[in-house]
């Protein structure tokens, strides 16, 4: 019976616009922000922070940025983990070149120089859609996974081929590197997501949203009520990139700290963050957190579940994961195309009928 509207009135068209227009959605809102900031960092720990936090900090941001692109325009891209790789190679340059310079300027310029070559591989959606942009996108995956492997300049001329990423400070306190304290790493992954969920949220519900949408639903139909395409699927290339690119400066400064990229953002990685935002649920914010916490804890419970408890070999739990999650996607496909994000919106309309049949 708490979860209710009797008694919330509106009195403007702002208040009635809002994100979470329900107390209690607004509350619990609050209350996991304070969690997230006021307790986890003072209970996390090395394995926490690795095995399920940080990398569901990344894959989040990263989801939010490939659903930008493909759930609210429409736009199939394929080449997500090449995007990654751009922001970690850019961060790394920065780093290297810029030593005195804070990291968030390094990680939003590195997601600013992802931006502008999402935009230029953005350029064939004015021409292409569906398949055929799925197989620019992919082509630009590869293309780009080989520039860096190619070019010595982008990794500094290391025998290995590797980047590593250098020990940096933010205020003090080190985030960068294997003497990063867990709770710094994980506040600093926690900000930069907080920022691009806002930022996303606060975008798809504008005009930018709504002539994405416009794009997504009808192209044509979008041009002659007044729509640019070119603006329009350009800047979702550029949004979607930077906060892709954001990601994969994550990714390789604070996380791995050291990445190659064939290994690190082969086109595994574009699939991964593809199906988190099928699973989640395509045209939602909510949708891209789900996606990646399910994919992130996905491995950790089988892993818990049937190798530790069950005593099952390493080698069957590896593929069961993939059975899972090939057989998840054609569920939802079929039976719920919107996801997760979908699923629980109708949980949230029965609590609010709740005891109720109607």
């Amino acid at each position: 019976m708490f979860y209710r509207e009797a008694g919330d009135f509106k009195t403007s068209y702002r208040d009635d616009n809002q994100t979470f227009p329900i107390k209690f959605d607004r509350y619990r809102y609050y209350v996991v922000l304070a969690v997230a900031f006021g307790i986890i960092p003072f209970i996390i720990n090395d394995y926490w922070a690795n095995a399920l936090l940080l990398p569901f900090l990344i894959y989040a941001i990263a989801a939010i940025g490939l659903n930008i692109l493909v759930g609210y325009c429409g736009q199939v891209s394929l080449g997500t983990g090449g995007f990654m790789a751009v922001g970690a190679y850019a961060c790394y340059k920065l780093m290297t070149a810029f030593p005195d310079v804070s990291m968030f300027i390094h990680v939003i310029l590195a997601g600013g120089i992802t931006a502008i070559v999402g935009v230029l591989f953005g350029l064939p959606s004015l021409r292409i859609k569906g398949f055929y942009l799925a197989v620019a996108t992919l082509a630009a995956q590869f293309f780009l996974v080989w520039l860096f492997n190619r070019v010595p300049w982008f990794y500094n001329y290391s025998a290995s081929g590797q980047i590593n990423a250098p020990e940096r400070d933010v205020f003090g306190i080190i985030i960068t590197g294997p003497n990063a304290p867990a709770w710094a790493t994980y506040l600093f992954c926690l900000i930069f997501l907080t920022a691009c969920a806002i930022i996303a949220r606060n975008l798809t519900r504008g005009t930018t949203g709504r002539t994405w949408m416009a794009i997504r639903d009808m192209d044509i139909a979008a041009e002659i009520i007044g729509v640019n395409p070119l603006r329009a699927k350009l800047s979702a290339f550029a949004v979607s990139s930077f906060f892709v690119g954001v990601s994969g400066a994550l990714f390789f400064a604070i996380y791995l700290g050291a990445v190659e990229v064939g290994e690190a953002f082969g086109i595994q990685k574009s699939f991964l963050v593809l199906f988190m935002v099928i699973i989640g649920g395509l045209g939602s914010i909510f949708g891209s957190f789900a996606g990646a916490a399910f994919l992130v804890l996905l491995p950790v419970v089988l892993k818990v579940v049937g190798a530790d408890m069950l005593d099952w070999p390493t080698d069957i739990v590896a593929h069961l994961q993939l059975v899972i999650v090939g057989g998840l996607i054609i569920l939802f496909l079929i039976l719920e195309p919107h996801g997760l994000a979908q699923l629980w919106r109708v949980a949230k309309e029965k609590l609010r009928l709740w005891p109720f049949p109607h």
